[in-house]
């Protein structure tokens, strides 16, 4: 796909035969396993909130075994690096079979997904050969944001907000290599946290699936326990593990939800808590509230997800240099899971 910023709009080849179809979707179901199936909770915001289109989005290894309710009007949305996963071509098989139109957004060129889904997407990652996805999640990321301009310019998305979107996106190749000259004080952070066993990330609508994928990821590849919260869930139970030897890792840019992740940070600093906050350039109020802190450069809320994401994979990738684990080839994993 392109990017055509004087008509505040996307080329996506690949869904030429079916523009008509997908003017006529009213509900949209995103279907993925693993770090696919953060990206789609983004893009379930992205969707909802820009191409206005109720948007669900279900792990594969579980929506196979329900029985989704569907019709005619309903597209599913496949998402998958290696177009191979077993789960998510088990979900796609049910819903041909229910009639329905099914779009994949794939890396892996010729894969079965691409092969068996009416239309597609290729996200054009190139090869990802370590088995932990980093490359692949963010071409995700851009391919559903794209997707959420063309779904929204056939609707009642503005030529000013389509411009808008699309400018952002063009910056974030750019922004992307700003938030990288980052690493040598993120490996230093590592040093720092090297010694913890124990870690929360948190975040709120666009980042809380982010919050997600860095949690997984410091599992994957650094073999330390991480788990990925909304922010506003921790009061329902986690806040109960928080002390000195807990830390958060809480991802907090400059947007609409900023005040209240601003208010979960006070509750774990109130038990004692770590805080190593992701924040917006510019915002040094933070600084007064957290222990540690790294910026990403300011964009577009829906993109935020684009930087934040890299200073998490990171921050894995030292963890994991100093443990000494293999980054490539995490033990008990396969790249592409083709086993139910």
């Amino acid at each position: 796909g392109r990017l055509i910023p004087e008509e505040g709009s996307v080329k996506l080849g690949g869904l030429d035969s079916v523009s008509q179809k997908l003017r006529e979707v009213k509900r949209l179901i995103l279907v993925a396993c693993g770090t696919a199936h953060y990206a789609a909770r983004v893009g379930e915001y992205m969707l909802e909130e820009y191409a206005g289109l109720p948007a669900e989005v279900d792990i594969g290894s579980e929506f196979r075994y329900r029985k989704p309710v569907v019709d005619k009007e309903t597209c599913a949305v496949f998402v998958s690096q290696s177009g191979e996963t077993a789960d998510t071509l088990a979900a796609l098989r049910e819903m041909k079979e229910k009639g329905i139109l099914t779009l994949g957004i794939t890396n892996v060129v010729g894969s079965s997904q691409t092969r068996e889904t009416e239309v597609g997407v290729y996200t054009r990652s190139g090869p990802e050969i370590a088995v932990a996805s980093t490359k692949a999640f963010l071409g995700q990321l851009a391919t559903l944001a794209m997707f959420t301009v063309y779904l929204g310019r056939q609707r009642e998305m503005a030529l000013v907000m389509g411009k808008r979107i699309v400018s952002e996106l063009s910056k974030i190749p750019e922004l992307a290599r700003e938030v990288l000259k980052s690493a040598p004080e993120i490996k230093k952070l590592a040093k720092k946290y090297r010694d913890f066993k124990n870690f929360f990330f948190i975040g709120r609508k666009y980042n809380y699936p982010v919050a997600l994928e860095g949690a997984l990821k410091l599992k994957e590849i650094s073999y330390l326990h991480a788990e990925g919260y909304a922010g506003g869930e921790l009061k329902h139970g986690p806040l109960a593990l928080i002390d000195e030897n807990f830390p958060t890792i809480a991802i907090c840019p400059s947007d609409s939800v900023y005040e209240k992740m601003v208010s979960n940070i006070q509750e774990i600093k109130a038990r004692n808590g770590r805080v190593l906050a992701v924040a917006t350039e510019g915002n040094e109020e933070i600084k007064k509230l957290v222990d540690d802190v790294i910026y990403i450069p300011k964009t577009l809320e829906m993109l935020t997800p684009m930087l934040s994401v890299i200073l998490l994979h990171l921050f894995a990738y030292y963890m994991a240099v100093l443990l000494g684990t293999d980054i490539d080839r995490p033990k008990h994993l396969a790249k592409s899971v083709t086993v139910e």
